[in-house]
């Protein structure tokens, strides 16, 4: 296998929107040898759409835990005995603190969390209630939710609130989620995206690598998420959570990682890539080669678990050479 010009094709085909399942499937038998020049060509499709620009987003887990459904991987579910903070809708004041906070780490993006199926028409009042005092404070700064499967109307309504971006991960292939998810289906969070879109909202959906998906599973969810036109692609990396079904999985390594990122950039390479959950450990010592694929670090937390701290991000970003927008 000539890897150089394989990669070199793959860089072309991707600018030009014509990047095969074929093409992708080859991907995770390169040599670690051949890492470096995987990151240059995927950067290089990086910086032909956005330059070398790199932001910060953050998230508030504003509804938490005593969720109804069973993903395997979350500590969330009250199917799984985790121990995890459970309340049903946290202060208004802490969320606006929360959104002062983001502001203060360099964030451009502040995103409502809520555990559970999907929101209910209570729960849509409050976001629509808080947002509105954070946009009084913070016009800058760009609001998203995660509130689970939304009709067009609940939609409508956080829009006009001043919601621009609407959350909502797929997770994994649609043949593999039936072996993650039993409670609800794959199909429940796809035509929310599409609702999304009809009503003029931005979209952010990506997935949770590492549940015992096969490479071909994680190509189907990049070429789904392409199709699908979304905005943005949360990329999470599993650190399985005692008490879960999948609290015994093995630890991704740093080059499936990598290589998981790259599939990404090279199918998707208008959509924004957001480093997320598990990045940290996940890639370890390779989490600066990742930023040259992607342009986004999700900094301050994640739902269950803290991350590092956003000025360690700050300067590794800006050690590289990138911009911190």
């Amino acid at each position: 296998m000539d890897w150089e010009s394989y990669l070199k094709r793959l860089e072309d085909s991707s600018i030009r929107g014509e990047v095969t399942k074929e093409d992708l499937l080859k991907l995770p038998q390169i040599p670690t040898e051949y890492l470096p020049l995987m990151v240059y060509h995927a950067g290089k499709v990086k910086k032909h759409f956005f330059g070398n620009e790199i932001e910060f987003c953050s998230i508030v887990n504003a509804k938490s835990g005593a969720c109804s459904e069973d993903c395997k991987f979350c500590a969330q579910s009250r199917h799984y005995n985790t121990r995890v903070p459970v309340y049903t809708f946290l202060d208004e004041k802490e969320i606006v603190k929360g959104a002062e906070l983001a502001n203060l780490f360099g964030s451009k993006r502040y995103s409502l969390v809520l555990s559970g199926r999907s929101a209910g028409d209570r729960e849509i009042e409050r976001m629509v209630s808080v947002a509105r005092r954070i946009k009084e404070k913070l016009p800058q700064l760009k609001l998203c939710f995660s509130a689970g499967t939304l009709n067009g109307e609940q939609i409508r309504r956080l829009k006009e609130a001043g919601f621009s971006r609407l959350h909502c991960n797929l997770e994994t292939s649609e043949r593999f989620f039936p072996q993650i998810v039993s409670t609800h289906g794959w199909r429940e969070r796809y035509e929310t995206l599409l609702r999304a879109k009809e009503l003029g909202l931005e979209t952010c959906s990506g997935g949770i690598f590492g549940l015992g998906e096969t490479w071909e599973d994680r190509v189907d969810l990049a070429l789904t998420l392409s199709e699908l036109k979304v905005d943005s692609i949360p990329l999470n990396f599993l650190i399985p959570i005692p008490g879960t079904p999948l609290e015994g999985q093995k630890l991704l390594s740093p080059k499936d990682a990598l290589v998981t990122v790259a599939i990404f950039r090279f199918a998707c390479p208008k959509a924004e890539l957001r480093l997320a959950g598990g990045r940290e450990r996940i890639l370890g010592d390779y989490l600066g080669m990742a930023n040259f694929m992607v342009n986004a670090h999700m900094v301050g937390g994640y739902l269950t678990r803290a991350g590092r701290d956003p000025q360690e991000d700050k300067k590794m970003v800006e050690g590289i050479g990138l911009k911190l927008i």
